[in-house]
């Protein structure tokens, strides 16, 4: 249970709007700490991992992908939905067989943040993947994923220049270098 500040909101009321496969909708009204009544539209999610797999050859595994809401194919790191009672690591482990046939031998946290708070409540876990093997893909049937092996450089300048344009998979690299730096500020 998380500790009441002086900027909490008192929940009034929630009207659970729509239950499905990945994210569930409510509508909450909720009174503010200056006493002012408000709505709020939560999708509810059991929260997520990401994946960067690295390769020994300054190489990543990435995944191409078409992405219904945007309307086109990204290049991304490899992620996936946590199921029910499940530990983000096993989450991670598995999601990096799943899409790319690829075990790691090695697989470490690099950290753990809120997609969009404004409405939702979806936390994704990022792992580095290291020492990898390939094993056999098990796609989910939903599934139409292109598997790709790019220089780590390239997909740096790819983030730059905004080619990639996916925000769990810019954040995978750059939490990824200052973790490879590990630099105090």
């Amino acid at each position: 249970m998380h500790k009441k500040d002086h900027l909490s909101e008192e929940l009034l009321e929630s009207k659970s709007i729509y239950k499905g496969r990945i994210v569930n909708l409510s509508v909450n009204k909720v009174k503010l700490s200056n006493g002012h009544i408000s709505t709020r539209e939560i999708i509810h999610h059991s929260g997520s991992v990401a994946i960067l797999p690295l390769l020994s050859n300054d190489n990543v595994v990435l995944v191409k992908q078409y992405r219904s809401a945007p309307g086109k194919t990204l290049l991304e790191v490899p992620a996936g939905t946590l199921e029910a009672h499940e530990v983000p690591i096993d989450c991670a482990k598995r999601e990096l067989i799943e899409e790319t046939g690829y075990k790691a031998n090695k697989i470490e946290k690099m950290g753990s943040y809120y997609v969009s708070p404004g409405y939702s409540n979806e936390v994704i876990h990022h792992f580095v993947a290291k020492d990898l093997h390939k094993r056999e893909r098990n796609l989910d049937e939903d599934e139409n994923i292109e598997v790709v092996e790019i220089n780590l450089k390239k997909v740096i300048n790819m983030i730059k220049n905004g080619e990639i344009q996916d925000a769990k998979t810019t954040l995978s690299f750059t939490l990824y270098l200052n973790f490879i730096n590990s630099f105090d500020l």
